[in-house]
């Protein structure tokens, strides 16, 4: 009893208190970082200051950590202050990664995977997510736009089918989409799967890649609050059209040349109807966050409103978002909840002003009293156009979305014991859609007819319940690592809508005002429809670490559809990959080198990107027929769409080899992986004859076979010295697809100037070649095939001449060949920042090298049969002027105007400063009496330089058609944005 109650003594006679402050090396604190005491589960967290107070043995070791910087240990030696400068880790090999019903260590990773930061997609005025990916992953393409409330498109690694690109968004566990009303002020962490080892406990929905969105939790210690708010001023670009005189000219010229009566121009009006149209747009981003926790539960809040009032007359954009999420442990029991709640609501843009701008011409006046409502638009003999008033649309033409939306999970998990977990998650997804279409009476082009006013409006709502079941067995066994897991999913879809339609609707005398209420007006129209949907999973995966060195991870999943017949319901997507860290082999010794590991996958994905019920014939039961001899009229019904009892489910096969390598201390890190990726029995509709009976649409079958080939290559360095610090990444990928096969006996598809061929890219250029301009008479008579016959002997001097291919004397459609690929060779993106003090700055650059791309600001603008504006400083083809490379302008002809030629395709080159910002974080000496912890002033600046040869609007266009992907057919253009913000933390 003496020799214990001694030791008892001695033992608390080596407790000490040991208080300290965790900073980082510019002197700013680091709150909420860990201390433990090593070999123990003692520890404390350091408060929103960074200073700590733990109580512990004078002969013990702190351990300090904490999410971005580098772990330290520093042994108490008796002493009571212990003081510590944490250091950045660039590497950050022990992040978390969360890939899918569970997270893995970066280093551990055997399947292509990327890390986004936050706050790359945060500094930078979007709407969408997808919009800040934009340069910052390789393998992942984004196109965007500058109209409000406009979704980007995203692919990643390259065409995958030939329907929706778009990938998977998993938020916080639900599967559902991170659209426009997702607040990307709310993300934590983003991760990109991108092969298919990687995507495939995701399965049958993750064929085009998954990316997963963790939202920001609560951490332990006193209320945070952040709080931020940004302006932006938003420009369009603008196209170089002609003035009245300057339009005055060449159409008088191509009347003249046709032979036909030059038009009465109002050489009075000189209209820019760009100024008109265009005007500066504004972007309003205001947001607010609470979050904080204790040692058992944790809670974070938000609050955001998005206001876009567009460049573009008529359009706006407004989001109000709100977010809550909590999460709280008993013992083994642990139980929390992500829940987001959001309206958008949307003022589409009303037909396409785009094109309208160049479409009128500027001998138009704006208004004209003599029109039904006032508007100016084309007239017969004055002004011969069809173009479309866009003052006048978007007045007389309204059209609206609204979308309220609730989303979020429940989830409980439960610890039996420390290596095996059990978790639920309920996930639930309604949104309320509300579209409203007003057409108020007026006209806005020329010979249109007078419509009454009309009103279409219809609600609608979607449901979507998700049940999740998993089990987690997580153990090691000396140098064995191991995880498995096994869940159970199901899904169940349901949409519903109504939607009417009044016409004649009465006016309000006193304001001048439609009553827009679908208890006004005539001629009434109703109906709706419901779609469901079901899916039900298994899943299961083994991952297995052997000393760190040896890496193994499979997958399996097993999806059921409601989607498919009975016989095909059902599909399994294995995959297996496996990684080698030869960096910690006992035979590699490189102080050079401190982390070098391969990886190899191979995986399958499916898809079953089809309608609810496209198994099934669609029959129209609204029909009515007339039989017998007294002509009695009968109800009638008939199959309107074929059916396809035989779909199965579209499977992807991608194989993929990495390389993961760190040098100088890490500093240096070098990424590349090689994949293939072949997608068997594509779901996809090809056009019919009507003659069949089939006017429902094209019938789905299993069509083709896709293929891509394709890798990616990322560098990145980053140094700090002193305080000063930089970082610098170049991501390149290069993609090849190819159409394999496209299945039903076809060899081609053909969808305005292109062709999908098997052995061939999707969507090539399959236009008429040009040979130059004819320069006098003889050169048309003198231009013959092998038999002597003259080619264009209709063509006169300063005409184009069409290369004859196939020899038989003529210009024909059976002259068209391949000429171009509107897929890029190569795309690039480099990202570059640096840190002084208290400054900061960051730069990205986004490249694209090899398209093809078809311009059709120009084949409008280009071609004087039609009455349309032109471009600014032509030189058109005259007998005085014959060194010119455009050919002579006439109303009477096609020939020079035709638009399925290479005249109007274009390189589709660009380089292009996506993003460019400056910020400035004020010292602690000037905040420390204010009760403000931290504020930070930004300034910056997105596409404001464009290198590009290409002459419409921008090079960047999205076009949604996968055949005719590098058709430029008014797309709205990335706006030129010009942002300031503030941001304060309590």
């Amino acid at each position: 009893m003496v020799f214990f109650s001694l030791l008892l003594q001695s033992a608390f006679a080596q407790q000490i208190t040991v208080t300290g402050k965790v900073t980082t090396a510019t002197g700013e604190s680091v709150p909420f970082a860990n201390v433990l005491i090593k070999g123990s589960q003692n520890g404390a967290v350091t408060d929103f200051d960074g200073s700590y107070k733990i109580t512990a043995s004078g002969n013990q070791t702190l351990v300090f950590s904490s999410q971005g910087y580098k772990t330290i240990e520093i042994a108490i030696n008796n002493k009571t202050s212990v003081n510590v400068t944490m250091e950045e880790n660039a590497m950050k090999l022990d992040e978390i990664v969360v890939v899918g019903y569970g997270s893995q260590q970066k280093k551990d990773l055997t399947g292509a995977v990327a890390l986004v930061k936050p706050d790359e997609i945060q500094k930078r005025q979007v709407t969408t997510v997808a919009d800040g990916l934009q340069g910052l992953v390789t393998g992942v393409k984004v196109r965007g736009g500058g109209r409000p409330g406009q979704e980007a498109n995203v692919e990643i690694r390259g065409l995958k089918n030939l329907q929706n690109t778009n990938p998977l968004y998993v938020i916080d566990g639900l599967v559902t989409s991170a659209n426009r009303d997702f607040n990307p002020n709310d993300i934590e962490s983003i991760q990109v799967l991108k092969d298919a080892s990687a995507a495939a406990i995701y399965g049958s929905r993750a064929a085009n890649g998954v990316i997963i969105i963790t939202t920001k939790k609560g951490k332990k210690g006193p209320l945070q609050v952040e709080v931020s708010a940004k302006s932006s001023f938003t420009s369009m670009p603008r196209y170089d059209l002609m003035g009245t005189e300057e339009f005055a000219k060449y159409n008088n010229m191509a009347y003249d040349n046709a032979g036909l009566p030059r038009q009465n121009l109002n050489m009075a009006v000189n209209t820019d109807w760009q100024d008109a149209v265009f005007k500066t747009g504004m972007m309003q981003d205001y947001n607010a966050s609470f979050s904080g926790g204790s040692e058992n539960s944790s809670f974070f809040m938000s609050g955001n409103y998005f206001g876009n009032q567009g460049t573009v007359i008529g359009t706006d954009f407004d989001r109000i978002s709100f977010r809550v999420n909590s999460s709280g442990t008993k013992g083994i029991f642990s139980i929390g909840e992500n829940l987001a709640i959001s309206n958008s609501k949307t003022d589409e843009m009303s037909g396409n002003p785009i094109i309208d701008v160049y479409r009128m011409t500027p001998t138009i006046p704006l208004y004209d009293a003599s029109n039904p409502g006032g508007y100016g638009y084309g007239k017969q003999g004055v002004a011969d156009t069809f173009g479309t008033n866009p003052l006048a649309l978007a007045d007389f033409s309204n059209t609206t979305n609204e979308n309220f939306r609730i989303r979020g999970n429940i989830w409980s998990e439960l610890k039996f014991v420390p290596w095996l977990k059990y978790r639920f998650n309920f996930g639930y997804e309604t949104s309320f859609d509300s579209y409203k279409y007003m057409r108020k009476k007026g006209s806005w082009t020329l010979n249109q007819p007078q419509d009454p006013s009309q009103t279409d409006q219809n609600k609608g709502r979607s449901e979507t319940l998700l049940f999740e079941n998993t089990l987690t067995f997580k153990k090691e066994f000396g140098k064995h690592d191991i995880t498995v897991l096994v869940g159970q999913t199901y899904q169940k879809d349901n949409y519903n809508q109504i939607y009417g339609t009044k016409r004649n609707l009465p006016m309000n005398s006193g304001t001048g005002e439609y009553y827009e209420v679908l208890n006004q007006g005539d001629s009434p129209v109703v109906g709706g429809f419901i779609n469901e949907a079901a899916l039900t999973s298994y899943l299961g995966r083994l991952e297995y670490n052997y000393d760190n060195r040896y890496l193994f991870n499979a997958v399996i999943r097993r999806d059921g559809s409601s989607r498919f017949s009975d016989g095909n319901k059902w599909g399994n997507f294995p995959s297996i990959s496996a990684g080698w860290r030869i960096s910690n082999e006992s035979f590699f010794k490189s102080e050079f080198i401190k982390d070098l590991k391969l990886r190899a996958s191979y995986g399958e994905l499916g898809s079953g990107n089809i309608g609810n019920y496209e198994y099934k014939s669609f029959v129209n039961n609204f029909g009515q027929i007339v039989l017998g001899k007294d002509q009695t009229l009968y109800p009638s019904a008939t199959q309107v769409k074929l059916s396809n009892s035989e779909l199965r489910w579209e499977k992807l096969k991608q194989t993929n080899f990495g390389l993961d390598l760190g040098v100088l201390n890490n500093d240096l890190r070098f990424t590349a992986d090689y994949f293939i990726a072949r997608t068997e029995d594509v779901l996809f509709g090809f056009p019919i004859l009507l003659t069949t009976g089939n006017d429902g649409g094209n019938p789905i079958s299993n069509a083709a076979t896709v293929e891509n080939k394709g890798f990616e290559l990322e560098l990145a360095y980053s140094k700090k010295i002193n305080d000063f610090s930089f970082n610098a990444s170049v991501n390149f990928t290069k993609i090849n697809n190819k159409l394999v096969s496209l299945g039903n006996g076809q060899n081609e598809n053909y969808s305005g100037n292109t062709v999908t061929r098997a052995g061939l890219p999707v969507g090539m250029w399959y236009v008429l070649q040009t040979d130059g301009l004819f320069q006098n008479q003889q050169e048309i008579n003198n231009y013959k095939n092998a038999d002597g016959k003259v080619i264009m002997p209709n063509a006169v001097p300063g005409d184009i001449r069409f290369k004859d291919n196939n020899g038989d004397g003529q210009i024909t459609n059976e002259d068209k060949t391949i000429v171009g690929s509107p897929w890029p060779e190569f795309e690039m993106g480099l990202n570059a920042g640096a840190e002084y003090k208290g400054f900061d700055f960051s730069m990205n650059w986004i490249a694209s090298h090899g398209a093809t791309v078809y311009d059709g600001f120009r084949s409008v603008v280009d071609r004087f049969d039609d009455n349309s504006n032109y471009r600014r400083g032509i030189q058109p083809w005259t007998p005085e002027n014959p060194n010119t490379d455009f050919p002579r302008i006439t109303k009477g002809s096609t020939l020079n105007s035709r638009g399925d030629t290479d005249r109007f395709l274009e390189n589709g080159d660009f380089i292009r400063l996506k993003y460019i910002g400056f910020g400035y974080n004020f010292p602690q000496s000037v905040l420390k009496d204010s009760g403000i912890s931290r504020a930070r002033l930004t300034l910056s600046a997105q596409n404001i330089i464009t290198i590009t040869k290409y002459k419409g609007l921008d090079p960047e266009f999205t076009n949604s058609n996968i055949f005719e992907r590098g058709v430029d057919n008014g797309a709205f253009p990335n706006l030129r944005t010009y942002s300031l913000g503030v941001e304060f933390s309590f």
